[in-house]
């Protein structure tokens, strides 16, 4: 059960840790420490939704933990809740995006702010889960960013850099809708879009081609691979929300 289930993220599990862990249980959360090994966390982070990054300042911060740590967030919609000094919490920001962090608290931690802060993230949580779920596939890592910047206001959005890694997040995950890039290294869309229809546990996952080829012969090759729909890159923020909405519009409509 990972509904109520906060990893506590540190070097060590030090007093402060264990602290957390208690007064998290006071309110009906169970607060587990893990230590801030990638492979560890690799293992551990299906078990919830939220993390809780406690920041020692007599061990440096690994910069190669905080680049796993943004794609963590940024690819599987992990919330993050960093506990810290000043120092810490912008050295972090050197490599990842604000809007990864939901929430900081310098030390010592005020309790009741950071109690207050873990049931609001369980809360948005529970509104998120009745939004769609988009996955975008491209290995422009900028153009999904923007992309998910127009749409997480409406949508759940989760970004996968490769095909393989689409295919991976889709074996334990559900989409309703997947943007696939049309033009990628290695595998190109047209290709996990097969391997998508080929898999029975994921072949009813609909998909709309991102694509910057706008000619007639590109469109109709893409067409034959029957994707919901075909979309250039350069659709503006308001054509592509319009886009989805009648998609979904359509589906609800069917019933």
């Amino acid at each position: 059960m990972i509904d109520n289930r906060v990893l506590i993220l540190s070097v060590k599990e030090t007093f402060s840790v264990h602290g957390m862990e208690s007064k998290l249980a006071e309110i009906g959360f169970e607060g587990v420490f893990v230590p801030t090994e990638m492979q560890e966390l690799d293992v551990r982070e299906r078990d919830s939704h939220l993390l809780v990054y406690y920041m020692d300042d007599k061990t440096p911060i690994d910069p190669g933990f905080i680049v796993y740590l943004k794609d963590l967030c940024m690819e599987k919609e992990k919330g993050l809740i960093l506990v810290g000094r000043k120092e810490e919490y912008e050295s972090v920001l050197e490599t990842m995006p604000e809007d990864c962090i939901s929430a900081w608290f310098e030390r010592p931690l005020d309790m009741n702010r950071f109690l207050e802060a873990v049931k609001l993230q369980f809360d948005n949580r529970m509104t998120m889960a009745k939004r769609k779920t988009i996955l975008i596939v491209d290995d422009d890592v900028a153009y999904m960013q923007m992309i998910r910047e127009w749409l997480k206001d409406t949508y759940t959005i989760v970004m996968a850099n490769s095909g393989m890694k689409a295919i991976q997040w889709l074996n334990t995950n559900k989409a309703d809708l997947v943007l696939l890039d049309y033009e990628m290294p290695v595998v190109n869309g047209p290709t996990i879009l097969e391997m998508l229809k080929s898999d029975t546990d994921s072949d009813v996952v609909p998909v709309m081609f991102l694509t910057g080829q706008s000619s007639t012969s590109s469109v109709l090759t893409a067409m034959k691979l029957r994707p919901v729909d075909y979309l250039l890159k350069k659709i503006t923020r308001n054509e592509l929300r319009e886009k989805l909405e009648g998609y979904f519009g359509r589906q609800k409509a069917k019933g």
